[in-house]
C-alpha cells in the first residue's frame, strides 16, 4: 500500500462518526474524493457520492459504510455523570473501562466509561455481564452545571483508540467495520480514473448501516445503478474459539484475500464476473455462502427501485465491533484489484439478467 494511502486510511479512521452522526467522516471522504473525482456529491443524510466518467455505462455504484457503532448522551445527572444509550450493536463486556471521545458542539471531550468496581458487587454481580444501562460516563465535572459546559444531551462518542501497525502487515484499531470498506471503495474509483472505463462508477460512502442500511437505501435509490457492490467486512475464523462459527459463516482466513458471498441475494452473472476477474488476474478470493440477507448494505441496493444486479465483497476482520479489529493490509490491496479490473471489463449492454 502506498504511504499516501496508509494515511489517508488513518485519517479515516480516527473520525468520530457513529451512526447518525457521520460528519467527521464525511469531510475526510470528500477531501480525498475532491483531490482525483469528476464529481463529488454529499446528500441530505449524508452520503457522499463520488463520481468518475460520468455518463458512461453500466452505471456501478460501490457502497462502503464509513459510520461505526457507540454511544449517545441521553442525561446528565446532579453529580456531573453522562448516561448514555448505545448506537448499534455492542458486546456488553466491551465497553466497561474504556476511555472514550465525545464529540460536542465546541470540539472533543475526553471521558472514562465507569462501573461498579468488582470488589464491591454482589456475589451474583460478579458472574454476569454489567448491562450497558448500569455504565455511566465520567468527564471529571464535579456537578451538572460544569458537565453542561463540556456536553450535551444527544452528543456523540466512540472508544477512543487509534489505529497501530502490527507485525505483517496488520493493522489494529476501532471502526473497520467498516472504513476498511470505504477505504476500498474510494480507492478502487481512484484506481479506476486513472484506467479509462467505460462505465460510471459511483463510489459511496454510506451512512447508518449499523442501524439498518438507512445510507445505502437512499443512495441507491438516487443514483439508481445497474450494477450495485456493497463492501463490507466479514468474520474471520483463523483465530482461537471459532470453530462453531467456521461452520455457520463459512472459512475466512485473515491475508488470504477478499471474500466473495454467493447466495440468495448475490446476482449469480455479476458474482461469476467478479470471479472469473479474479482468475485472470490471479488474485486469491475466499468464497462464503450466504442463504438470506447478508445483512449489509448489499441488501437494499439489491431491491433499490425495480431491483440491481447486486454483489458483496468483504474484507476478512478479527475481533468485530471492538475497540481492536485487526484487518491485513494485502486484503485491502488485494479488494481494490479485483473491483477495479471487475468494473474496468464492464461493457455497455452487458446483461446481467441469469435466466
Amino acid at each position: 500500500m502506498k504511504k499516501t494511502s496508509l494515511d489517508f486510511l488513518k485519517r479515516l479512521m480516527n473520525a468520530i462518526s457513529p451512526s447518525g452522526y457521520e460528519l467527521d467522516a464525511v469531510r475526510v471522504f470528500r477531501k480525498e474524493a475532491e483531490s482525483f473525482a469528476a464529481e463529488v456529491r454529499t446528500d441530505v443524510h449524508g452520503n457522499v457520492d463520488v463520481v468518475v466518467n460520468p455518463g458512461g455505462s453500466p452505471r456501478v455504484m460501490l457502497a462502503g459504510h464509513y459510520d461505526e457503532i457507540g454511544f449517545i448522551v441521553t442525561l446528565i445527572d446532579s453529580h456531573g455523570f453522562l448516561w448514555i444509550s448505545p448506537i448499534g450493536g455492542w458486546d456488553a463486556q466491551i465497553p466497561q473501562g474504556q476511555r472514550v471521545a465525545i464529540r460536542t458542539a465546541k470540539g472533543v471531550v475526553p471521558g472514562i466509561i465507569g462501573k461498579v468496581p468488582v470488589h464491591v458487587q454482589k456475589p451474583d454481580e460478579r458472574s454476569r455481564v454489567t448491562p450497558l444501562t448500569d455504565l455511566w460516563v465520567d468527564v471529571g465535572a464535579k456537578n451538572r452545571k460544569e458537565a453542561e459546559k463540556m456536553v450535551s444531551v444527544g452528543d456523540p462518542m466512540v472508544i477512543d483508540q487509534g489505529v497501530a501497525e502490527l507485525p505483517n502487515g496488520r493493522l489494529a484499531g476501532r471502526a473497520f467495520d467498516d472504513r476498511a470498506g470505504a477505504f476500498v471503495v474510494l480507492e478502487t474509483a481512484r484506481r479506476l480514473a486513472e484506467m479509462a472505463p467505460q462505465a460510471a462508477i459511483h463510489a459511496v460512502g454510506t451512512v447508518q448501516e449499523e442501524i439498518g442500511s438507512r445510507g445505502a437505501t437512499t443512495s441507491a435509490f438516487g443514483i439508481a445503478p445497474d450494477v450495485g457492490i456493497a463492501v463490507d467486512v466479514t468474520f474471520a475464523t483463523d483465530h482461537p474459539m471459532m470453530d462453531g462459527a467456521e461452520k455457520r459463516e463459512g472459512k475466512v482466513a485473515l491475508g488470504g484475500g477478499p471474500v466473495l458471498s454467493r447466495g440468495a441475494n448475490i446476482n449469480p452473472v455479476l458474482y461469476d464476473h467478479l470471479l472469473a476477474t479474479a482468475k485472470k488476474r490471479k488474485i486469491p478470493v475466499q468464497i462464503v455462502a450466504d442463504g438470506r440477507a447478508t445483512p449489509t448494505d448489499a441488501d437494499p441496493i439489491q431491491l433499490s427501485r425495480a431491483g440491481v444486479a447486486a454483489a458483496l465483497v468483504s474484507i476478512p476482520l478479527r475481533y468485530m465491533h471492538t475497540p481492536s479489529e485487526i484487518v491485513a493490509v494485502d486484503d485491502l490491496d488485494r479488494t481494490v484489484e479485483l473491483l477495479a479490473h471487475a468494473i474496468a471489463a464492464m461493457k455497455p449492454g452487458q446483461k446481467w439478467i441469469p435466466f
